[in-house]
Parts: structure tokens; C-alpha cells; sequence
């Protein structure tokens, strides 16, 4: 592991290295007292680099140096602080591509979906300048005379945003892009097992702050696993945690957070139905179930992993889909026409075996042979009762269930515990208003005649039930990052509630 492998040349054109990194920007250094670990290329498990990682004693530093860089950055005026997540737009714009095939690379998605995911990022950040001169107040009428009310939203302080692995910047994106114009300082724990991506994005972060005289405290960033993430959420210090992973640990972090009357922003487990109805486009229907299913080897949080059909389209949809589940290349996610890259870790191949239990695989149903984490795209026919249905499954597994009625579509999407996306092909006016309106979907997110993924930045995204509550990105999802004062400003020299009182 000396010498790069020609694979791995690219690595120094990110600041990183294919032998050792150090994994924490602490207080504008980059440091690490912690763990040594190896990160894994998930197409042959094979080592890229080694990271070290965060010791419990970095963090300490580490939230100090936060702490007190939170002062300055809350004073700088919004706009002002707009321009530097520009500046760290145009720095990702710059490295781009290296970017993307790093997170193929190491994630395991194909290197289009790399690119466009560090994409997402740059336009969260060109969304988040707009939004610097947008964080407005109201002013409210006051019932009394020569008063006025209004409302104020400042910073909370700092922020803690722990992500995931499937989308191991992205999600970071949604978050410190508009924490940071909020005029918080963040503190980022990135996946465990995409640590090289954690480093690469915080280097160009760290470059800006430096560039413009500013503390490098304002982005704190560390590698490391739940002992990090513990610190995160029990800590004071930090009023909102933002955590992205799966219901069970998701709500672990919620109880501690709250139990020190913190904040959460939650975004969890996902299982999420597409509902074919008689009158739909089954063309366009099929070809959206093959994306939302099997695009990032299934391991999206809004992949789709129900698909429902009515009962009269329901073999005419399967066998579109059975064609062209056997067209889907398998391989290297960085070379050219692979559509399906490997699962993260050899423990999802395992979970993948285990998802195909309990009904009939119409096409795929096995772990390729070999070194890496490949599957094959499964389809399997099964009742929407079964255990496994209820469970989100991280791989390109389709449950397809039958059903005759829109109401009972509607009642199978709505039965799982998740509520995080949902989408209904049809053609009829009266499905589509009754599908987002209070009796259809009960999702944080409803689309019609497109797959459940993909979501846009403009939009708030989120579920509901076990899915969290949280909203991250678009829309009013800021004022989850500030604190709203109501103010009442008395500009007279009378007091109305004191008429009559004599104080001396």
C-alpha cells in the first residue's frame, strides 16, 4: 500500500493520500490521536488508504476551539457569510470530477451518480447565498398604541451533523450549507466508513476559511465511530444535531439529545412504495421502478422497495421490468456503462441474502461470486403482510404486491412504520388530488408520475413516523438552524398596563 496504485493517482489531486491521513480539522489544524483504520474499496474489499481517526480527547479540543469561533462567525453579517459558502461552491466546482470518482470509489456508487451527488452539494451552496439575504422576520401588528412586535431568528451556536454513508456529502451539503449562512458553526462527523470523503470535502471547506482570515474552528470536521458520534449527542455545547442513519439509532440519538433539552433534526429509515394504477403509463412507469430500485445498488434512503400494481396492469409491468432488470450491467461503478455498482460492506451482502426470504424471486435473488460486495437486482413476488416488507432493506431488492383498489394501494403504502417517500403513476385528476391530499400518502414526500428519488434541493426533505420528522435542504428548512425571539418594543413613554398606578 506505499506506492499508489494508478487507480488511486487522483487521490493527491484532493489533498489526500493513498498511504496514511490524518482524519480531524480541529481548531484549523488537522490532527488525530485516535484509532488507525483502513478504508475499503467495496468493488474487491481491497485497502485505498489508512485514516486516523478522532480520540474523545481531539473532539474535546476540537468543540472548545468551536465554541469560541461561534462568537465571531454569529457576528458576521448574513450575506457576508453567504459569499463564503459561495466561495466553498466554486472551490467544489473546481475539483469536481476528482470528487465524484472518489466517492465512487469508495461509497461504491457509479461514478455519474458520484459527480452528481458532489453536484448537490454545489447547489446547495448556490441555493444558501440566496437564502443569506432572505433569513427575514415578521413584523406583527401590536394591539397596544405605540408599540411594536416583531419577530428576530438568530444563530443557535453550533451544529452537529452526523451522515451516512450512501450519501456521505450530500447530506452534509443539505445541512452546513444553511447552518453556515445561519451564522452556526458546525461540527461534522462523517460516515466511518467513508472517511476519505469526510477529508476531501474539508479540506476545500478549510482552504476558504483560511483564505478569507477566518477561523478554521467554524467547520470542524472528524472521522470516527459511535464513540464520536455519543460525544455529539450528549453534548451541551452543541443545541440542534442533525442525524442521518436508521430509525433504531436514530432514535438512541433523539433520547439523549433530549434528555439535555436539545434539538434533533432527524432523517432515517425509508421504505418507500411506487403505486401503479390501471390507467397509468407503463412505459414511463417501468422505467422509473428500474432507476428508484436499483440506481445506487438500492442503498438510497428513498429507493423504491414496494411497487404496488393493480391487479390489471400488474403482469404486463413485471414483464417490462423482468426485460430490463436483465439488460442491468453489473461491475466496477467507475467504468463506463455499469449501472450497478457493490453494496457498502460485505455485512449488506449479508443482509441482502437474508431480504430474500419468505416469497417467490421472479429474476436475480443471488450475491455475485468474487471479491467484492456485488448482488444481483432482485424482483420478488410477496404479500404486502409479510415481516420482511415492513423493514427497510439497504439493496436492490423490489417487493411487488397486487392490490385491486386505489384506497387499498393507499392503505399498503401507508402501513409501514417508515414514511419518508411515495410516488402513484396515473393519469386521472381525481387519483392525483386524493393521493396528496389528507386521506392518500402520509409520506414527507408525494410525487406523481416520477420515482420516489431524486428529490430536488428547492424542496423540504424529510418523512414522517420512523422516519424522522426532520427537513433538510430547500424551502423554510432554515429556521430549524435558528432560535425565532418574539420582540415587543415600546417606542412611547407610557406603559399601558400602568395607567393609574402612582410609583412615587
Amino acid at each position: 500500500m506505499g506506492s499508489a496504485s494508478k487507480e488511486y493517482e487522483f487521490l493527491s489531486e484532493i489533498g489526500l493520500s493513498s498511504s496514511h491521513n490524518l482524519g480531524n480539522y480541529i481548531g484549523g489544524k488537522w490532527l488525530g490521536n485516535g484509532p488507525l483504520v483502513s478504508t475499503l474499496n467495496p468493488a474487491n474489499n481491497q485497502p485505498i488508504a489508512q485514516v486516523v481517526e478522532a480520540s474523545l480527547e481531539d473532539y474535546e479540543t476540537g468543540l472548545r476551539a468551536c465554541e469560541e469561533a461561534a462568537k465571531t462567525w454569529m457576528q458576521v453579517p448574513a450575506p457576508k457569510r453567504g459569499d463564503i459558502v459561495r466561495q466553498i461552491g466554486d472551490a467544489l466546482r473546481s475539483k469536481l470530477d476528482y470528487l465524484g470518482r472518489l466517492l465512487s470509489l469508495e461509497m461504491g456508487k457509479i461514478l455519474a451518480e458520484g459527480i452528481g451527488e458532489v453536484q448537490e452539494v454545489i447547489d446547495m451552496c448556490d441555493f444558501a447565498v440566496g437564502l443569506s439575504r432572505q433569513l427575514n422576520g415578521s413584523v406583527i401588528p401590536s394591539e397596544r398604541p405605540n408599540h411594536m412586535m416583531l419577530e428576530m431568528w438568530n444563530p443557535l451556536g453550533i451544529v452537529g451533523v452526523i451522515t451516512a454513508f450512501n450519501f456521505p456529502c450530500a447530506v452534509l451539503g443539505w445541512n452546513a450549507c444553511i447552518a453556515l449562512v445561519c451564522g452556526n458553526c458546525v461540527v461534522w462527523k462523517g460516515a466511518p466508513t467513508t472517511p476519505l470523503i469526510t477529508i476531501a470535502m474539508t479540506k476545500l471547506v478549510a482552504e476558504v476559511l483560511e483564505k478569507n482570515h477566518l477561523p478554521g474552528a467554524i467547520f470542524t470536521a472528524m472521522c470516527g465511530g459511535a464513540e464520536i458520534g455519543e460525544a455529539i449527542a450528549k453534548d451541551t455545547r452543541i443545541p440542534l444535531v442533525s442525524f442521518t442513519g436508521s430509525s433504531k439509532v436514530g432514535l438512541t440519538v433523539q433520547q439523549t439529545v433530549s434528555a439535555r433539552s436539545g434539538k434533533t433534526l432527524l432523517e432515517l429509515s425509508g421504505n418507500n412504495a411506487i403505486i401503479v394504477m390501471d390507467d397509468a403509463d407503463i412505459q414511463l412507469a417501468a422505467r422509473s421502478v428500474l432507476f428508484a430500485a436499483v440506481g445506487t445498488a438500492g442503498q438510497r434512503c428513498t429507493t423504491c422497495r414496494r411497487l404496488l400494481l393493480h391487479e390489471s396492469v400488474y403482469d404486463k409491468v413485471l414483464e417490462q421490468l423482468l426485460t430490463s432488470y436483465k439488460q442491468v450491467k453489473i461491475g466496477d461503478p467507475l467504468e463506463k456503462g455499469t449501472l450497478l455498482g457493490p453494496l457498502h460492506t460485505p455485512e449488506s451482502k449479508k443482509n441482502f441474502e437474508k431480504g430474500i426470504e419468505g416469497g417467490k424471486v421472479l429474476t436475480g435473488g443471488k450475491a455475485v461470486d468474487g471479491e467484492g460486495n456485488f448482488v444481483e437486482p432482485t424482483i420478488i413476488e410477496i404479500s404486502s403482510d409479510a415481516a420482511v416488507v415492513k423493514e427497510e432493506l439497504f439493496a436492490p431488492v423490489l417487493y411487488a404486491l397486487k392490490f385491486k383498489t386505489f384506497e387499498e394501494a393507499v392503505a399498503i403504502n401507508n402501513s409501514v412504520p417508515q414514511g419518508l417517500s411515495s410516488s402513484i403513476f396515473t393519469r386521472s385528476p381525481e387519483n392525483i388530488f386524493k393521493w396528496i391530499g389528507p386521506m392518500g400518502s402520509d409520506c414527507g414526500i408525494v410525487n406523481v408520475n416520477i420515482p420516489t428519488n431524486g428529490a430536488e434541493i428547492g424542496g423540504a426533505f424529510g418523512g414522517e413516523k420512523a422516519t424522522g420528522g426532520g427537513r433538510e435542504a430547500g424551502s423554510d428548512s432554515w429556521k430549524q438552524y435558528m432560535r425565532r425571539s418574539t420582540c415587543t418594543i415600546n417606542y412611547g413613554n407610557e406603559l399601558p398596563l400602568a395607567q393609574g398606578i402612582n410609583f412615587g
